[in-house]
């Protein structure tokens, strides 16, 4: 696994470097978690294929790690209603060094329709740092848009808004990557999924750039790395790049994620550590 070549001394030579060094591994971390909280909508989306094979339901867990260090876990769980729904749920968990610095404790779910994959309802419950925030938005296709809805628990203060809906059938970031795995996909291809996350809407494009081995702990796969133009002001203002590793096979199995940022920050990288089928 590829990560920066970047330390951070445990022993800094003045009081003043210190504080910096310590300022800088806080903003560092605020952002790491920040960018895992987005991750999180991306994570729910790994649990299940439309071209997979017919099961009641399935979770898949994830390592995370940010500059050499072990920063979380995310564990995803997605069942299938009789009524051709899904309800996907996501836990990500910050730990170890970066959860002493700034703790991250999110949970999201989502409804899709199980056929189409238009999204009907986001939740998120997060814990970032200082923040306690609930997040709801609702897909009214009737009407062509988003209403989202956002209180801040610590503030006590709530704020709400609509979004246009880019088309009659949008997806939030969940439902994109279940379309994504359910194409045929070749490097060199790309394709455009109108996506919302509540506040802001657009096409976003995924671009199939190679085939590449990846190895993890359950073993190496032969993979398909497709770069996901989320952030930069497209639905995330962050200043980062994607990548997203799915097998290639039918099932396309989302192995690895990473989140590439500017040299201060790093890199962020999620790699599969177990799967399991559940009812």
């Amino acid at each position: 696994m590829f990560l920066p070549r970047c330390t951070l001394s445990a022993k800094p030579r003045t009081t003043a470097a210190a504080g910096g060094r310590v300022r800088v591994f806080r903003e560092a971390a605020a952002s790491c978690a920040l960018l895992l909280g987005a991750l999180a909508s991306l994570l729910s989306a790994a649990a299940f294929a439309p071209t997979a094979a017919a099961s009641p339901g399935e979770s898949l867990y994830y390592g995370v790690e940010w500059r050499f260090i072990y920063a979380g876990n995310a564990s995803v769980t997605l069942k299938r209603g009789p009524d051709h729904a899904e309800s996907v749920s996501v836990h990500l968990q910050s730990a170890g060094l970066v959860s002493r610095l700034f703790t991250l404790d999110d949970n999201y779910y989502a409804q899709l329709n199980g056929d189409t994959f238009c999204a009907h309802t986001t939740e998120l419950d997060a814990v970032e740092g200082k923040r306690r925030n609930h997040e709801i938005a609702t897909f009214d296709y009737d009407r062509g848009k988003v209403a989202w809805n956002e209180h801040d628990l610590v503030k006590n203060v709530t704020k709400s808004g609509e979004t246009e809906l880019p088309a009659a059938c949008t997806s939030d970031v969940v439902g994109g990557l279940y379309v994504l795995r359910g194409m045929q996909l070749q490097p060199g291809q790309s394709v455009q999924i109108p996506t919302s996350n509540g506040r802001k809407a657009a096409n976003v494009r995924i671009e199939v750039q190679d085939r590449e081995d990846v190895t993890t702990k359950l073993g190496t796969f032969h993979t398909l790395r497709c770069e996901a133009a989320i952030f930069n002001g497209v639905l995330y203002k962050r200043n980062a790049h994607m990548s997203i590793w799915l097998t290639d096979d039918a099932r396309h199995l989302p192995v690895q994620f990473r989140i590439r940022m500017p040299f201060v920050i790093g890199t962020i990288t999620l790699q599969l550590e177990k799967e399991e089928h559940v009812d």
